[in-house]
């Protein structure tokens, strides 16, 4: 089991949102903050992301408080 916090879900919300201009829930940042901390255990591997969910309030998007 791999975890990620509540910072690096915001990071990972935040390069979406910066690289794809997609607005990501939350919950569907965790999968890809958990592979940004832990790139050498899929390193050389296929990985793929489903990226979810537009269900954020975009006058409370945790990078703008």
């Amino acid at each position: 089991i791999l975890t990620a916090s509540d910072p690096e879900i915001i990071d990972a919300m935040r390069l979406i949102w910066a690289r794809m201009n997609i607005v990501m829930e939350p919950s569907s940042a965790v999968p890809l903050a958990t592979l940004l901390k832990n790139k050498d255990t899929f390193k050389g591997k296929r990985v793929g992301v489903i990226v979810t969910g537009g269900n954020v309030d975009l006058n409370k998007l945790p990078w703008t408080l």
